[in-house]
């Protein structure tokens, strides 16, 4: 069944418990009886004592000694070995909060897990000696708090012993009847890659404070708070409510220093709840959001989930294209922090990669789906994370390069880092990504096209464009050959081997950088024309854009990744940034250009051959392959990816590595076989698998305000309409046809019945 994912057993690891979520506070729930597990987030808890300084001096001189190292002398191992003298210090980490454990007696059985996506609630049925009990737990956005029940069909059934525990240090609260414990996160943590003889340290009245009060209301029975937790004896039902907050006051200033101040807040809030209307409000909100799309695939098939992967099985498919829109609602909401390399969901003081923001695609994955799909709201965390981005990375950019406008590198945390991180300690190859800003900006441009909301371009999104415009332009310079480049320049995470046999990663303007800023320089031409401005940076970047580096194609045919075609160190490696024009990109389509198109083909199959895909890989290479209208190699990659790289749960592991960003890059892309709206022609169906040849979508999202509801048989379509938000002309294709359609706004029209 496409909306609902279920187990015959509780969940032998965090990996496997199912996740809930507002965005904000964030639960694993394992669905354990004899001792619950509930591992808790909240989004805003991270290691560190406030912002960092920026102490690096002679930027720019460094930078001269760089573009000097390139342009006159051709050394490109001194070149990026120069870059380190650039590097910040690396970021911080995100971290749990705490594990709510529930304690009851005797053995289950009949045993049923499961999480309703079209609900939001995570429900556990189970019989102990005859008694059958019901469990369910969710996350309530309009309440802020996480709910857990548990009923009963006998009266007076019900005993648990409840009690709050975490990694971090933290001492009990206890006061009229709410249970309560309050600590702080590490004010000084090495990254998980980092060796360190104290890796983790708490100061005390340092690090971002959190509180977390709970309450529990029992229908019947009795109840009891101390310091050990809470004791329910004899109950027909219970419900236990939960809020979290914490000391965290913005990235630019340190946080509060009294954790009890986050208890207060907790307290607060689950003061403010109205027991009766808990789930209903809940549920409510959650389905305002995740009914507006869905996807079905052959026929729904009636099995615990974790026996249906690696099968021959559509309907899993359109199961893990839901569980992503789910997953981003319950990770990315007004007001919360952007969705992280975690999402939301993160049980390790030490996270791989720090559970942070990689910025050179990870982060931007994580909101392929959010137009598309439908959560327009849930893109809006982005924009705020931009924000501070921007206003971070002025700094960085005036310190590390004496430029104007902002800049953001490779990796970022809750503190808004925005430069090369290392401290002269990481390769460059992981650090000098000097327009991962350029990309994040894409996706406002993307978000207006399918939005079409002008206010929220001209207020917030044009501001952030020009100013990425403005550092572009500051670090162009000419080569003599009359063009302009960017220098340092790098094909994210690739190292290139030269004919020493050394390893150099930075160089002249790479393939992945021309594309960005082309793009860049396009956006904000669109956006002003869209606003009705008129700039002297528009024009200077148009003209700046004629002269950037032209995109090649090697004499055996594939594109150009660096400006000098050199072998890479792996030729299967996993970032597929010199394709970037085609997907995210927009640029290279196989009707308007197919010379690229077939340039980015080759290069693919290449790229491919013989390789073993890791998870967001994956999730692009789908996306590309559907952009070439390659359907069956997209379906492989996809099948491929649930035969090894998911949990029982579906969330994306390789091994012991959890990213969501594949999670969010697989429901982001699989619409690009069913609706691709990146060019001036809306394709419906453009690159459907042989392996669905049934199906339909409900609620995908073109550019240009359009929303489609499709219907198909054996490949063919026998439903399909569409409603316009806003007034305008449109080419839609069908397979075999095409139509030119003018609709006004908020009408609706059949295009086949």
């Amino acid at each position: 069944m496409s909306h609902e994912l279920w187990f015959r057993t509780p969940a032998p690891d965090w990996f496997e418990a199912l996740p809930v979520g507002n965005g904000h506070l964030g639960a694993k729930v394992f669905g354990r009886v004899g001792t619950e597990r509930i591992a808790l987030n909240l989004d805003d808890v991270w290691s560190g004592d406030g912002p960092r300084d920026l102490e690096v001096t002679g930027g720019p001189e460094a930078l001269a000694d760089v573009r000097r190292l390139l342009l006159a002398d051709g050394d490109r191992l001194a070149a990026t070995e120069r870059t380190r003298a650039l590097q910040g210090p690396l970021v911080e980490s995100y971290q749990p909060l705490a594990d709510l454990l529930i304690r009851t007696a005797g053995e289950a059985g009949d045993y049923r897990r499961s999480l309703d996506l079209q609900t939001g609630v995570v429900g556990v049925d189970y019989t102990v000696e005859g008694t059958r009990f019901r469990r369910e737990a969710y996350v309530s956005a309009p309440d802020q708090v996480l709910v857990w029940t548990i009923t009963a069909d006998k009266a007076g059934a019900i005993d648990l012993d409840l009690s709050l525990e975490s990694q971090h240090p933290v001492q009990t609260n206890v006061a009229d009847g709410t249970y309560g414990v309050v600590g702080h996160a590490p004010s000084e943590l090495t990254i998980e890659y980092r060796e360190s003889p104290d890796p983790i340290q708490y100061r005390d009245g340092h690090g971002i404070g959190f509180g977390i009060a709970l309450q529990v209301h029992a229908a019947g029975g009795e109840v009891t708070t101390s310091a050990d937790g809470v004791t329910v004896r004899g109950a027909d039902s219970v419900t236990v409510f939960l809020a979290a907050a914490s000391t965290f006051a913005g990235w630019s200033v340190p946080p509060g220093r009294d954790p009890l101040t986050a208890l207060r807040a907790a307290t607060d809030v689950l003061a403010a709840v109205e027991l009766d209307k808990l789930r209903e409000r809940h549920v409510e909100d959650h389905q305002a959001l995740y009914g507006r799309a869905e996807l079905q695939l052959g026929t729904a098939v009636d099995l615990p989930t974790d026996e249906r992967i690696g099968t021959d099985d559509p309907d899993l498919v359109a199961l893990m294209f839901n569980f992503g829109r789910y997953l981003l609602i319950a990770s990315s909401r007004p007001g919360t922090q952007a969705a992280n390399l975690q999402g939301i969901w993160n049980q390790d003081r030490r996270p791989m990669w720090a559970s942070d923001w990689t910025n050179n695609i990870n982060t931007q994955m994580n909101y392929w789906p959010a137009d598309v799909t439908g959560l327009s709201e849930c893109f809006e965390p982005l924009i705020d994370n931009l924000e501070a981005l921007a206003a971070s990375g002025a700094n960085t950019a005036r310190i590390l390069y004496d430029a104007p406008g902002w800049v953001s590198h490779h990796n970022s945390d809750i503190w808004a880092a925005t430069w090369p991180v290392g401290e002269g300690g990481d390769d460059p190859v992981w650090a000098m990504c000097a327009t991962c800003g350029v990309w994040l900006t894409a996706h406002l441009m993307e978000h207006y096209r399918f939005g079409q909301d002008l206010e929220l371009l001209r207020e917030r999104s044009y501001p952030l464009i020009a100013g990425a415009a403005e550092f572009v332009l500051a670090m162009l310079v000419e080569d003599g050959e009359g063009r302009l480049q960017f220098i340092p320049s790098t094909a994210p995470e690739h190292h290139f081997v030269l004919p020493s046999g050394e390893k150099a990663s930075v160089d002249l303007t790479s393939t992945y950088d021309i594309w960005l800023i082309r793009e860049l320089f396009a956006n904000l031409a669109e956006a002003e024309t869209a606003l009705g401005l008129t700039s002297d940076l528009n024009d200077r970047a148009q003209k700046a854009r004629e002269r950037l580096p032209e995109i090649r194609i090697t004499p055996d045919g594939r594109l150009y990744e660096w400006p000098t075609d050199w072998t890479p160190s792996e030729i299967n490696h996993r970032h597929q940034s010199h394709l970037y024009g085609l997907h995210p990109g927009a640029e290279i389509d196989p009707a308007s250009t197919p010379e690229w198109a077939e340039a980015a083909r080759k290069s693919l199959q290449i790229r491919t051959d013989g390789a073993t895909n890791g998870g967001w890989t994956a999730a692009w290479l789908v996306a590309l392959w559907a952009r070439l209208f390659e359907p069956e190699r997209a379906s492989e990659v996809i099948q491929d990816y649930l035969a090894r790289l998911v949990s029982d749960n579906l969330l994306h592991r390789d091994g012991d590595i959890f990213q969501i960003d594949a999670n969010f890059g697989m429901t982001g892309c699989i619409p690009e076989l069913l609706i691709q709206s990146h060019t001036d022609v809306i394709r419906l169906l453009p690159a459907l698998p042989k392996a669905w040849p049934d199906g339909s979508f409900r609620g995908l999202r073109a550019r240009g305000g359009l929303t489609f509801d499709v219907s198909w048989r054996g490949g063919q379509v026998t439903k399909a309409s569409v409603v316009a938000a806003r007034t305008g002309l449109h080419r839609i294709a069908l397979p075999g046809r095409e139509l030119v359609v003018e609709l006004r706004a908020g009408q609706s029209l059949d295009l086949v019945r």
